[in-house]
């Protein structure tokens, strides 16, 4: 229920079906669900404003990643190649990794970071 509300186009922009959808997604995570974690993990690093709740889901990011889950991967990637987090060879790390599972995404950004030193 939590993931087809946050991927409805209308309902899963706005605030409260968000907060409704992370509330439904913690126990989840924290059992271990993968995609739960990356789920949620995506939504406290860009929909929370505390520094508490983002802390929380980069760890959950690193979870999921660490699990397999491409989306997290790719998200790791673009969130440590951010200035407040800039760590380009971690960035890099996550970026191939989400790429090796087909993410073109990750792919295009990988083309753009510095060369390997």
């Amino acid at each position: 229920m939590a993931l087809w509300l946050l991927d409805s186009q209308r309902l899963g922009q706005t605030k409260s079906v968000k907060r409704i959808a992370g509330r439904m997604l913690k126990q989840p995570a924290l059992e271990g669900v993968v995609e739960a974690q990356s789920r949620l993990g995506r939504l406290l690093c860009h929909d929370c404003d505390s520094q508490r709740d983002r802390r929380i889901g980069f760890e959950l990011l690193r979870q999921a990643a660490r699990a397999g889950d491409r989306q997290a991967q790719l998200e790791l990637g673009q969130l440590y190649c951010q200035p407040q987090h800039r760590e380009l060879a971690k960035a890099r790390h996550w970026l191939e990794q989400a790429a090796a599972q087909g993410s073109t995404e990750a792919s295009r950004i990988l083309q753009h970071l510095p060369p390997k030193r």
